[in-house]
């Protein structure tokens, strides 16, 4: 029996859960089941994210104190996540005792083993609200093209990436007061310090999967930064401790405490525990030298890989605590193939979905579209009616009903004491070894579609032998009982495999079964001569009114609901850490492009002649691309803070060759090179391999 701890990301503490957070949190709990299921000892904690600028102004707004703030929404999260038959061993905050214990021990760790420096920042500050603001709290003038409202960290007009301190004219969004600038010392993480480290941890015993992996390389390749874990007073969240008295005070940034709730909602439910026979010890999972062979596993949204692969393993290991056994990332959800959007009612919150459809058919869905690749899944919500009728109305339910009436009417109930058709019943128990295994390797898709085949030859097995018309035959008593119970025998060792998705229709078929256990082991026993009860409806079918209704109640919840509160990063009701929150959060959409407008776009191959610093521009590179033209063509780029010239000189790039010259301080800039990332905190430019050929078109 492995002993296993599992986390999933913690949701903000500022708003409503909607479909996007739900991807990760059914995700994880169909893992969960899965693995208790198969006689493992697996405990699942997760809690809320507590902490912030944004909590404390959502309080402000809301005239109550961010204590009674965060106290109704997990309130409301709870609730939701239970409508969806998540269940969490513990379910904690980060606002909370054990989390300020364990985030001054790490941090007060780190400091003591020099991995902890100050340095000043100087930033723009609020005079009317007297604190300091985050880019996104401050909007003004392009200091390239003058666009006017513009926030503080890249302009929407021109593309250009700046500092909020050069923005023209500009003002808090806060308050609509001209900000000032002001210097404060800062704490920083000294991240670089733990690069070899964490190049190989990441690279090895799959804790990731491959394609992060790949990924986090390249951050590798850009330089590591300190990172900043301060922020200054007014802030909701832990003061620093150890500071010196004569300074301001200063508190952690949510981005430092908020893994640690994962410590401390884990031990939360050890003393919770403490003394009984569910007893765990907080230092079998977490102790940095792991004799006991325990398993961490922390699911997320590909969103927030750089904090949990980085970050949260060299700030474990810096401070003597053992590093998570395997992050798992999942994509974003589209709805319909776009961006969930609340004009068309596909911006769906939790509460009401489950106002309309059953949760366990989304968990169904998700889990057929779901696999071990960080992808985003779609929930096209035709394609999500007719599934869910088809698969689990009208093959697996369709096989108790049409079977069961047979057994209970004639056979008062009982089933068949020698198993008629043993080969395919041995085929379908045989199967759940690769169910089972594709469950545990998060390839809930393919469990799906091995299930489904199971239920394939239930059916296909049943109109072969066509009881109805058996039952009306003179001397068929005998065979009519054992085509049912044969029946009746596949239906139960599908709701063995489909328990961890599923798990209220199974708990009503095992009162239609008479059993007590669905555990993966129990399929290798056979209901035979064993005593069923009448069979009643278990599910029903999905009608494309339900959803009609859910996505006009949609439209209508969000058009009454309150403006979402800003965060640190500007996300409407979240913070760019949560599991797809990033993605789904901000995600009205209203100036769209057909494919028609996209394929007007003309990308090619380039070839870096030349990259040089622009003197007197913080942010711009200047480059020389060979387009494969007569003349090598000029390109300014904002993407100076991430890298150096000689970088980039002599790689191969994508350069949109169709855009509008435009007219800049130092010069003409004559296309555009593709980059991809967060233009505050990292941005990546796309390089191609030596082959590709200059000046080729990209499709």
């Amino acid at each position: 029996m492995r002993e296993i701890l599992v986390t999933s990301a913690l949701p903000y503490a500022n708003g409503y859960i909607h479909l996007g957070h739900l991807v990760e949190y059914i995700q994880t709990d169909i893992w969960v089941r899965a693995m208790k299921a198969q006689g493992h000892q697996v405990t699942y904690v997760c809690a809320d994210d507590a902490h912030g600028t944004a909590i404390m102004l959502k309080a402000e707004a809301n005239g109550v104190t961010p204590e009674e703030q965060i106290a109704s929404v997990k309130a409301s999260h709870e609730a939701d996540f239970a409508k969806f038959l998540i269940e969490f061993d513990n379910y904690h905050s980060t606002h909370s005792e054990e989390n300020k214990q364990f985030s001054e021990l790490i941090y007060r760790r780190l400091n003591n083993a020099g991995h902890i420096s100050t340095k000043d920042v100087e930033q723009l500050f609020d005079p009317e609200k007297q604190l300091f603001l985050a880019d996104r709290f401050v909007k003004g003038e392009c200091p390239e093209c003058a666009s006017p409202d513009q926030y503080g960290d890249n302009c929407e007009v021109c593309g250009t990436t700046y500092d909020a301190t050069e923005l023209k004219n500009p003002y808090s969004t806060l308050s609509d007061a001209t900000p000032v600038l002001k210097t404060s010392k800062h704490y920083f993480f000294d991240l670089p310090e733990f690069e070899q480290f964490l190049k190989d941890w990441t690279r090895s015993d799959e804790r990731l999967q491959v394609s992060v992996a790949n990924k986090l390389q390249e951050w590798f390749e850009a330089g590591l930064t300190s990172w900043d874990i301060s922020r200054d007073a007014p802030y909701f969240g832990f003061q620093i401790p150890d500071t010196p008295s004569d300074e301001p005070d200063k508190y952690f940034y949510v981005w430092l405490d908020a893994p640690v709730g994962y410590m401390a909602s884990f031990k939360n439910l050890c003393d919770k525990r403490e003394g009984s026979d569910q007893a765990l010890d907080f230092d079998r999972y977490w102790a940095q030298e792991n004799e006991h062979k325990t398993e961490v596993y922390h699911f997320i949204g590909k969103d927030i890989v750089y904090f949990h692969a980085l970050f949260w393993p060299a700030m474990l290991a810096g401070s003597e605590f053992r590093t998570p056994t395997g992050v798992f990332a999942h994509g974003f959800l589209m709805v319909n193939g776009e961006k969930m959007s609340k004009s068309r009612g596909t911006f769906i919150k939790a509460e009401t979905y489950a106002e309309h459809l059953h949760p366990e058919y989304l968990r169904y869905y998700f889990a057929s579209k779901l696999s071990d690749k960080v992808e985003d899944i779609n929930l096209d919500l035709e394609d999500f009616m007719q599934k869910v009728n088809s698969d689990l109305v009208g093959k697996v339910v369709n096989i108790a009903s049409r079977s069961a009436g047979f057994i209970v009417k004639k056979y008062d109930g009982m089933l068949s004491e020698v198993c008629a058709e043993p080969e395919l019943l041995e085929d379908i128990t045989k199967t759940g070894d690769e169910i089972a295994a594709a469950y545990e390797n998060r390839e809930f898709s393919r469990a799906m579609r091995l299930i489904m085949q199971c239920a394939d030859k239930a059916n296909e097995y049943i109109d072969g032998k066509k009881p109805w018309s058996l039952a009306k035959q003179e001397g068929t008593e005998q065979e009519v009982q054992d085509v049912c119970s044969v029946a009746i025998n596949i239906f139960r060792q599908l709701m063995v495999y489909l328990a961890p998705v599923l798990p209220e229709l199974t708990a009503n078929a095992k009162t239609f079964l008479n059993i007590e256990d669905l555990s993966f082991a129990s399929r290798n026993g056979w209901l035979l001569g064993h005593k069923i009860n009448k069979f009643k409806p278990l599910m029903q079918r999905i009608e494309e009114k339900d959803i009609e209704a859910m996505v006009e109640d949609s439209k209508a919840s969000l058009a009454q609901a309150d403006a979402p509160a800003v965060t640190e990063n500007n996300k409407p009701a979240a913070k760019d850490k949560s599991p797809a929150i990033d993605a789904n959060t901000d995600a009205e959409q209203t100036d769209y492009i057909g494919i028609e407008d996209f394929a007007k776009v003309e990308m090619k191959v380039a070839k870096v002649l030349e990259c040089n610093h622009v003197e007197g521009a913080d942010k711009l590179l200047q480059f020389t691309l060979d387009v494969g033209e007569e003349k090598p063509r000029n390109v300014f780029s904002g993407i100076r803070k991430f890298y150096e010239p000689e970088q980039l000189t002599g790689k191969k790039v994508i350069c949109v060759t169709n855009l509008a010259p435009r007219k800049m301080k130092f010069g003409i800039s004559e296309g555009m090179i593709l980059s991809s990332g967060d233009p505050k905190t990292q941005l990546t430019v796309v390089t191609l391999p030596d082959n590709c050929v200059i000046g080729d078109v990209l499709a």
